[in-house]
């Protein structure tokens, strides 16, 4: 959470930083602010609510001109969204200003500290106490690199820091802990940001930094250490995608953008991945066969959308593998003392790469001995790096809050994980995976094909804007995706929206059922799985005999559902274990024009941030 952007070079520091955050504004939207060192001074705007609000500070109080500059974008934590909790934050001689990502978890015996020497700190927030300490530190040794470093040993938590000083008017120091930081290489310019996209425009060559590194940024270079000061080995890399990328390209909404990216985003993910006889090809999977066939279980974790991914993919993994699969909440996992060892493949799936709970959790499944494979769309990112091998999916950026392309690539990833397994092991024959990955080659077109068929859902959405209540079902891996297309609702529309196995209906949730409520019922293929379908038929005349609006998803030619179903929305047909990856559409695009139709912002919901990188 939380967008940070530094600079040093000879732009306009604060055009730099000013775009930088317009492209982090997903990572949190409470407040915002800027600081630019300029005429032996530090100058400082912020102002709570989004970036506009800042635009509008900085056009009526302009900044004077700088070259080094810094910014936040905030998503609140400690203290409410206010211009004094907003970012910079500055020492009480004004000297020093910082901005933070993360939790400070002991700002407090710090704070008492502090104001046992005489310092003030108007504010709420942790982290405040890091520019009064910097402040110190500094006037101490006249190096603000260093003083970063003595700073950063005495904190605890999870962190970014980016700061500036008045003293210092040609450098900008990072630190990271636990939070993402990444530098921008230019031409005789430099960049700090939470992610890439902030510097796109400028450049797409990064370094990607460590655990516990402080970077120091001046004109001429970059140096990293570990905070113990010692020199710290970096890798750089190229980003393979550009700033249009990042550009909503017409469409009114990134969401709408990201939805519509999907088909080739799902094709990208599967590109060169499977050779010319249909055999998987998974170099970044540096996990040795030998390991993989000596393994007796698996666990996925992850959190949100991307534990759905994890849902469904336990279906595809022992179904295929016949290896047992355990899906974990990431946030629970280490807290309830899991059962684990080298024979155990931890399967951790994040888009981001940063998501706290998910790398929490796996740190956990190593120091346990279990293998760790990640699932990500961002590279360089912590979690990749601290797994033992990782597969990337290549959404490319995604900007919305609520996820869409990433779930999708997630899923394929999954699914090319378990064929490769299976392909290993030797439990699934060659021609088997053949069919499959087939099978999965044509994914992209049929979302297509989804996609193109979509405007009687977003009628049907903004028809149901009005209702307070939506109720998705499904059986088998429709129901993580029902449970999917309810938290899409609630992300968006802040809507009540449940997901439920529909054979646990009649064991309560039935209850909620009255006139005229809408229920959407994800219905599996009747090819293949027959007792899935007639089960699900039963349940889809269960709620109808209750007076319930059935919104029914089902493939092209599956007519035993039209006399029960209010609305049927088509999807191509497809094998089972897959039909998640056409069944989510209509789910997206419903939860977004609905969410459209009732007046809220779809791209930045409501209390949420893209990357969530405090626990």
């Amino acid at each position: 959470m939380c967008g940070i952007v530094g600079y040093v070079g000879s732009q306009s520091a604060l055009d730099v930083v000013m775009a930088g955050l317009k492209r982090l504004e997903y990572r949190g939207y409470d407040s915002a602010g800027v600081a630019v060192l300029a005429d032996g001074g530090l100058a400082t705007a912020k102002r709570a609510g989004k970036l506009v609000n800042l635009d509008k500070e900085l056009s009526e109080h302009p900044l004077p001109s700088a070259a080094t500059g810094i910014g936040h974008t905030r998503w609140a934590t400690h203290g409410g969204p206010t211009d004094a909790n907003a970012h910079p934050h500055l020492d009480n001689a004004g000297r020093v200003a910082v901005v933070h990502n993360g939790i400070i978890e002991n700002f407090a015996p710090l704070r008492t500290e502090l104001a046992e020497r005489g310092h003030e700190l108007p504010s709420e927030t942790d982290t405040e106490v890091v520019a009064h300490l910097l402040a110190e530190e500094y006037s101490a040794c006249a190096d603000l690199a260093e003083a970063m470093r003595l700073v950063c040993r005495r904190l605890e938590g999870a962190f970014t820091l980016v700061a500036v000083h008045a003293d210092a008017p040609d450098v900008v120091v990072g630190a990271r802990r636990n939070s993402p930081l990444v530098v921008g290489v230019g031409e005789d310019e430099y960049f700090l940001a939470s992610d890439v996209a902030a510097f796109i425009a400028h450049t797409r060559d990064a370094v990607e930094l460590g655990q516990d590194q402080v970077v120091e940024l001046r004109r001429d270079g970059v140096r990293v250490t570990g905070f113990d000061g010692t020199p710290a080995d970096v890798r750089s890399y190229h980003v393979d995608w550009d700033a249009s990328a990042a550009e909503k390209a017409g469409y009114a909404s990134f969401m709408l953008k990201e939805i519509a990216e999907q088909p080739k985003a799902v094709a990208d993910t599967l590109l060169g991945r499977i050779d010319g006889s249909g055999t998987l090809s998974l170099d970044e999977v540096r996990i040795p066969p030998e390991v993989l066939r000596e393994l007796d279980k698996v666990v996925i974790v992850a959190c949100g959308t991307a534990f759905h991914a994890g849902l469904i993919a336990k279906y595809a993994i022992e179904h295929w593998t016949r290896i047992p699969c355990e899906v974990e909440l990431a946030s629970e996992f280490r807290y309830r003392d899991p059962i684990l060892d080298q024979q155990t493949l931890v399967v951790a799936i994040s888009q981001s790469g940063e998501t706290m709970d998910t790398l929490m959790a796996l740190r956990h499944a190593r120091e346990q001995g279990a293998r760790v494979l990640a699932i990500c769309n961002t590279n360089g990112s912590t979690i990749p790096r601290e797994s033992d091998a990782v597969l990337y999916t290549h959404a490319g950026p995604e900007v919305a809050v609520a996820s869409t392309k990433a779930f999708l690539t997630q899923l394929v990833a999954c699914y090319l994980v378990a064929l490769y397994l299976g392909q290993v092991r030797g439990d699934k024959y060659g021609d088997e995976i053949r069919d499959v990955v087939r099978d999965l080659s044509g994914i992209s077109n049929a979302v297509e094909q989804v996609l193109s068929t979509m405007e009687p859902v977003r009628e049907l959405a903004r028809s149901l804007a009005h209702k307070d209540t939506v109720l998705f079902l499904g059986r088998h891996v429709g129901h993580p995706v029902a449970l999917e297309g309810a938290l899409k609702l609630k992300e968006l529309a802040y809507m009540h929206a449940e997901g439920f196995a529909a054979g646990e209906l009649k064991h309560g949730p039935i209850a909620l059922v009255e006139e005229d409520l809408p229920v959407v019922v994800v219905v599996p293929s009747p090819r293949g799985r027959s007792v899935l379908h007639d089960k699900i038929v039963s349940n889809i005349q269960e709620i109808r005999a209750r007076g319930a609006r059935t919104i029914v998803i089902a493939e092209e030619g599956d007519e035993a559902v039209v006399p029960y179903a209010d609305h049927v929305v088509r999807v191509p047909a497809t094998p089972t274990l897959l039909q998640p990856l056409v069944a989510t559409v209509p789910l997206q695009v419903f939860a977004c024009e609905l969410a459209t139709a009732r007046g809220n912002e779809v791209d930045q919901p409501r209390n949420l941030a893209k990357s969530v990188t405090v626990e």
